[in-house]
């Protein structure tokens, strides 16, 4: 793989070139895409609003619209042909010491709260592996981060703004009814201006790395391996029945962390930094050895202020019940020759179970089968349902904003609020303003 295809892969596309110019253009491109490349949007009406009041406005002016976030989404789901609306200038930050909470808008990313958050001396109980993606986007997506005790980033969220389809501003709390179909909302109950997010006095972490993991220690120490830190990743090619490497973020308790071990269930200790992807700089990647550091800046893979140059690649993830994660595991490993030759990198991680209704956690500790693909999707097409397939007896969900092929009521089956969900929505958005293509196939088609 050449260095433009290893630095997009890398997760720090955002914070160099691209990420500077979306911050800076106030005006819509003729045509748009999203950050990788791979999706082209269907509308070049986008809105800039830069108050409450210019979202009401815009959501009262359009008879559709959808909400645009970082564009981190490989799918339709953020998509239109009408009309989209940007909140990236909704960039507010409030912190309740009292509450131990802190409200933002939804332009806010994680790259610029986390140091806020740190320097007030809070922290946010879990990060994803880029700090480059908004807060709103990934609670609305249930992006997820990593820790078998830690919910994903929407479990955070304690209270939400929407601006609802009669261009009217709903305010939701834990407190209130239906919330928890409201966090997860896949950006069809409204457009949410500001989230509030529970808050915890900040820590610090160190991230060590260890080489060549064999799967077959996954068959009875599965739980253990994930448990070994506060965020646990496994990373692998898919070939010689093992995990490549294995990431361990772990906080730092009173008096300090022992050293680590020279071995881990029979891998070896990195002697180098590392990338996820085997013989690539690990630049772009956060402080590993061991070495103390902030919280935001050892939970995510990659640091914020890497500057890599453009490329391209897709994504697919799959969150399966982590009681059968090893068995699922084994399922895809059937795959390997038909995966491998399409693939950058997996990544296996584990989350907490929740109660958000279309949480791809609901109710069910997972285990995450990530996939991070070389831009070739007519040939990664083509392997989706047989890896769904592979999947289908562990009732795989997948991820909201990332490439898959299930069949709708394949999807829809996998969901037991769902239509509690449909009907906050049609209460909520009755002409369907919020709904486009992406969620009319998925959420409503038979």
């Amino acid at each position: 793989m050449d260095k433009r295809n290893f630095l997009k892969t890398s997760g720090a596309f955002l914070a160099g070139s691209m990420f500077s110019r979306l911050i800076a253009d106030q005006r819509p491109e003729a045509s748009r895409t999203n950050w990788s490349g791979n999706y082209t949007y269907s509308t070049d009406h986008l809105d800039f609003p830069k108050t409450l009041e210019e979202v009401q406005q815009v959501v009262r002016d359009h008879a559709k619209l959808r909400a645009l976030g970082t564009r981190h989404s490989f799918n339709g789901i953020a998509d239109s042909t009408a009309n989209q609306v940007s909140l990236k200038n909704l960039t507010q930050m409030s912190l309740d010491r009292t509450a131990h909470t802190v409200t933002v808008g939804a332009g806010v990313r994680y790259g610029q709260l986390a140091p806020y958050l740190d320097s007030n001396g809070y922290a946010l109980h879990n990060l994803a592996s880029l700090p480059h993606i908004s807060v709103a986007g990934a609670c609305a997506t249930a992006t997820h981060g990593s820790g078998n005790k830690n919910g994903n980033l929407a479990t955070a969220v304690a209270a939400m703004e929407i601006v609802t389809a009669s261009g009217d501003v709903m305010l939701l709390s834990r407190e209130r009814d239906n919330f928890q179909g409201a966090v997860v909302n896949l950006g069809a109950l409204g457009v949410v201006t500001r989230v509030t997010l529970n808050v915890q006095p900040t820590y610090t972490m160190s991230q060590v790395v260890y080489r060549n993991l064999s799967f077959n220690h996954l068959e009875n120490h599965l739980e253990d391996i994930f448990a070994s830190g506060y965020s646990v990743s496994l990373f692998s090619d898919w070939q010689n029945h093992q995990a490549t490497q294995v990431w361990i973020k772990s906080r730092i308790p009173p008096g300090g962390l022992p050293k680590a071990a020279p071995e881990f269930y029979g891998a070896r200790l990195a002697t180098k930094n590392l990338h996820p992807i085997e013989g690539h700089s690990a630049e772009s990647c956060t402080e590993q050895f061991g070495i103390p550091g902030p919280w935001y800046e050892r939970l995510p893979h990659f640091r914020m202020n890497f500057t890599p140059s453009s490329g391209a690649e897709l994504q697919s993830e799959y969150f399966v019940p982590r009681a059968k994660a090893y068995q699922a595991i084994l399922a895809v490993e059937q795959l390997r020759d038909r995966i491998t030759p399409l693939l950058f990198v997996t990544e296996l991680r584990t989350i907490a179970a929740d109660n958000l209704w279309m949480s791809t956690c609901y109710q069910r500790d997972s285990m995450t089968i990530h996939f991070t693909w070389k831009p070739e999707w007519p040939a990664v097409k083509k392997v989706l349902p047989l890896i769904e397939e592979k999947l289908a007896p562990f009732e795989a969900r997948p991820h909201w904003a990332k490439l898959f092929t299930m069949s709708p009521s394949r999807l829809q089956s996998l969901y037991v609020k769902l239509a509690a969900y449909r009907d906050s929505l049609k209460h909520y958005d009755p002409s369907g303003k919020f709904r486009n293509a992406f969620l009319n196939t998925n959420l409503f088609a038979s």
